[in-house]
């Protein structure tokens, strides 16, 4: 689970959705990504004084670090977007409401597909509520489709109607390819959530662990590779992430799949990572 909370409030503050889809792991850094659907605003905003910038920064801080021990947690990075001039062309999307989605995820996931996701459960449920402050209350259908969105049901489904095949194959490209130094293999959706792994070395929460430890990832073209650094126990490895070009449609939404090979520094995997991609593609593609 890379999810572990989402919710749904107006940027007056008012709460009107909360969802806790799992309780996060203790001793590891979390993301706390926000996402504006906010009716988009030309006038300009007044620029305040350095004093005054300072004393409204100061509250802010406080108030966060006030907040944050209360609920037992700790803020050590605030990200924030310079403002830039707003530029409305044919394809900007006019937001009706005041709508502020905010979710706890896995830092490492890629922050365009967890957009994408978010981007769909607000025009797919939340979208048609608005107003927030008067809407009905989430409907338990409406909360399974979020569910659904943020933990990869058709990808999943997918994977797991062909789950011989696809188990066969892993095991095969194992044993293949262990005198090389890979030690593991592991299907993840658009957005990097590992879905399953492949091989007795790690399980799905040393995937999780691992990847914690890579930092950025960079966009990958369609069926290219790239191979990161990174670390488990202070052990060092070598990730490969292969982008699959292959992956489910949900209501307009491509999802291709990411393929990730965890082997020895020392490795040599050569043009196995193309290999494997062509042979699990004809599977799930």
């Amino acid at each position: 689970m890379t999810f572990y909370e989402l919710s749904v409030i107006t940027n007056t503050g008012y709460p009107y959705y909360n969802l806790k889809l799992k309780t996060p792991p203790n001793g590891v850094s979390l993301f706390l990504r926000f996402f504006d659907f906010t009716r988009s605003k030309s006038e300009q905003i007044a620029k305040l004084d350095p004093v005054s910038s300072f004393e409204l920064n100061a509250g802010l801080v406080s108030a966060l670090f006030e907040f944050a021990r209360n609920i037992d947690k700790k803020i050590e990075i605030i990200e924030y977007k310079s403002g830039k001039e707003e530029v409305l062309n044919k394809n900007t999307t006019i937001y009706e409401g005041d709508v502020l989605i905010t979710t706890q995820t896995e830092p490492y996931l890629l922050h365009k597909s967890v957009k994408e996701k978010i981007k769909l459960i607000y025009n797919l449920v939340i979208a048609t509520k608005i107003p927030l402050d008067s809407a009905l209350e989430m409907l338990q259908n409406e909360e399974d489709k979020i569910i659904e969105i943020l933990t990869d049901y058709e990808a999943r489904n997918r994977i797991k109607t062909h789950e011989n095949e696809i188990d066969r194959l892993a095991n095969d490209f194992l044993k293949e390819m262990n005198s090389y130094g890979l030690h593991s293999i592991c299907i993840t959706s658009f957005d990097l959530s590992p879905i399953t792994v492949y091989g007795n070395k790690y399980s799905l929460n040393d995937i999780d662990a691992i990847l914690r430890n890579v930092g950025i990832f960079p966009n990958i073209n369609p069926l290219e590779w790239i191979y990161r650094q990174s670390y488990i126990s202070g052990v060092q490895i070598w990730v490969y992430v292969i982008k699959s070009g292959v992956g489910p449609t949900i209501n307009g939404l491509f999802e291709p799949y990411f393929y990730l090979l965890f082997a020895d520094p020392q490795s040599y995997l050569g043009e196995f990572p193309g290999k494997l991609a062509t042979k699990f593609n004809q599977i799930l593609g």
